[in-house]
């Protein structure tokens, strides 16, 4: 049996004939946990709704249990000898002992019947000897005084360890939440319904779950992809990015693969399924993730396994020390026996424990969240400080994961500025969408946002004469437009080369530049000669070069990868002074390397 604790599920190998699920079932259920069965989407349902009442329980009993506390220590600290001070507090503490924290004494006797002591044997432990021990002492203080000791009353002791470990386990279970939620993202890249095309030609919308190999799915423009498979007719841009880290969307011609969760641009797309459910690539990464996150803190397994012998130990130093003041204890030997025997049952809640530990990792938590460092589990807090390589991604992490326009050329005439902002503003191409940010955002931005008003009114002019008489979109290359007569070109190097366009050598000049700096190059030219040149990157983050001359100070070998070409790699790492990275990589890939490295004795973050 695999346990996985983030995701609350257990995988088991069993044999048929020998036992089923219901009879697994019962058998957990008699250890105080639960089993769900049946269809993997229902039961994800059934334990987030599970999950979602155990947080909202344990909230409520914490912020009750807090509540009744702050008073009970007040009392207990500045106003212990006041006479209705013992009363007071065993008010106080009953309901946080016997109510918030029931949940502690009724697992304590589930462990108790299997012949076995966790955590929850020593709260509830050492919470009932001090709250029954406090209880004798309130109701009878004279069997202490007519022996000359006080009555030591242990109410708040037994009340606020209990609120503290409430407040434990609450801060685990939103640990876990969180963790969930970073695969509930994953699988909600994955729409629910699906246009599926029937063999009349017809189209209806039908649950992803209903979706086989080689049905033909009809995909919009702006909606995810549900399944892998391969494009059978139409042509759009799709963004890959959740996959690849690639920035720029993919071209998707007839014959292209696309997967599941990535997102269809501009144009429409037939598609066939090919894989689909537990056999695409998202599903398959899910799964990753969901194997990633099965893991409990070293220090956490630690604690239990010191909790299994260290209860049997401690009620044996107790009673030891019961028993070695009643042989030498003399006048008073069975009162400070029993005294002796409480008190190291009190003082042997697990303190150190049981609350340094959710208390250390909620502080670490606390300042990663204060500087921007979501930390998914303790064993992550507890290891961080090993790391000797890191592992990062470019799109998005070095750089700013959005194409933006860093250098242009011509665009100083408006003219040429505004034919440029009509044309893009009816492109498909992604890298159009950069470009008309960048005109939009230039000092000439109001003679261009009129042009842009004039490109989508249907292109009519005041005169009404037609501004944009042409436009075609020329898949690869870019696209070609004509404006009050004149034809303008859209595009790459290759579509001036097809149309005898020479460029320029001040234009050649900066394109060697760009190309050195891994810049993509859009060009603008009329029938004649190059008007303008656009240089297109992915931004590197301000904070990259010099947080990555931080962790080379502090020992850590730093590795980026990524999805892009080398040349883009190449000029990303030189800028941001990393000296071992690898292009062309897709995510298992990324995997791979980081096992590599574990296997050469790194301690690896990614």
């Amino acid at each position: 049996a695999a346990v996985n604790l983030a995701t609350n599920t257990v995988q088991v190998e069993y044999v048929p004939g020998v036992i089923d699920e219901r009879r697994m079932r019962a058998v957990v259920q008699s250890i105080g946990y639960d089993l769900l069965l049946g269809d993997e989407h229902e039961a994800t349902a059934d334990l987030e709704e599970i999950q979602r009442a155990r947080m909202s329980s344990l909230k409520q009993r914490l912020w009750a249990s807090i509540a009744l506390s702050t008073p009970l220590v007040v009392i207990g600290m500045f106003m212990m000898h006041e006479p209705w001070a013992n009363f007071v507090m065993w008010a106080l503490s009953t309901p946080v002992v016997l109510v918030f924290g029931r949940s502690f004494f009724i697992n304590a006797w589930k462990q108790a019947k299997h012949r076995s002591a966790n955590m929850d044997t020593l709260v509830a432990l050492s919470t009932g000897v001090a709250y029954v021990f406090s209880v004798f002492n309130t109701t009878y203080p004279s069997f202490w005084t007519s022996r000359g000791l006080m009555p030591h009353v242990y109410f708040e002791a037994a009340a606020v360890v209990i609120t503290f470990i409430l407040l434990g386990k609450f801060l685990e279970e939103r640990a876990k939440a969180g963790t969930s939620s970073a695969i509930k993202k994953l699988m909600g890249l994955r729409p629910s319904t699906v246009l599926r095309e029937g063999s009349n030609g017809q189209t209806s919308e039908v649950p992803i779950a209903d979706v086989n190999v080689d049905d033909i799915l009809v995909v919009r423009p702006g909606e995810s992809i549900a399944v892998d498979g391969e494009v059978i007719g139409g042509e759009s841009y799709v963004d890959e990015s959740m996959l690849s880290g690639e920035p720029v969307p993919v071209a998707k011609l007839v014959g292209a693969q696309v997967l599941a969760g990535t997102i269809n641009q501009k144009g429409s797309l037939r598609m066939k399924a090919q894989k689909v459910g537990a056999a695409t690539l998202l599903a398959q990464i899910v799964r990753t993730v969901q194997d990633a996150q099965g893991s409990k803190a070293p220090v956490q397994k630690l604690v239990d396994k010191i909790a299994g012998v260290f209860v049997p130990i401690v009620i044996g130093i107790a009673i030891v020390s019961a028993i070695v003041w009643w042989i030498f204890g003399g006048e008073h030997a069975f009162t400070q026996g029993l005294l002796a025997m409480v008190t190291v049952l009190v003082i042997a809640c697990p303190c150190a424990l049981g609350l340094a530990t959710p208390t250390a990792i909620m502080a670490g938590m606390g300042k990663g969240a204060e500087n921007g460092i979501l930390i998914k589990d303790a064993e992550s807090l507890e290891r961080a400080h090993k790391i000797t390589a890191l592992v990062v991604d470019k799109t998005g992490t070095i750089t700013e994961g959005k194409p933006e326009v860093v250098e242009a050329m011509g665009l100083e005439d408006d003219a040429v500025a505004s034919a440029l902002l009509m044309i893009e503003s009816r492109s498909k191409h992604p890298l159009a969408e950069a470009v008309v940010r960048h005109l939009s955002a230039s000092p000439a931005a109001s003679t261009q946002a009129s042009a842009i008003a004039t490109a989508k009114a249907d292109r009519v002019d005041r005169n009404g004469s037609a501004t944009l008489t042409q436009f075609e979109d020329l898949t690869g290359k870019g696209v070609k437009a004509t404006i009050h007569g004149t034809t303008w070109l859209v595009g790459n190097r290759r579509l001036l080369e097809e149309h005898g366009i020479a460029i320029g050598p001040e234009y050649r000049d900066a394109e060697k530049r760009w190309q050195e700096a891994a810049h993509t190059v859009i060009w603008f030219a009329d029938a004649q000669a190059v008007r303008a040149a656009i240089a297109i990157a992915d931004r590197i983050r301000p904070s990259a070069a010099g947080a990555i001359a931080r962790l080379k100070d502090a020992g850590i070998k730093v590795y980026m990868q990524t999805g892009d070409s080398r040349r883009t790699a190449q000029a990303v790492a030189k800028a941001v002074g990393i000296d071992d990275f690898r292009s062309e990589v897709l995510p298992k890939d990324k995997a791979a390397f980081v096992t590599g490295l574990q296997q050469q004795g790194h301690v690896v973050a990614m």
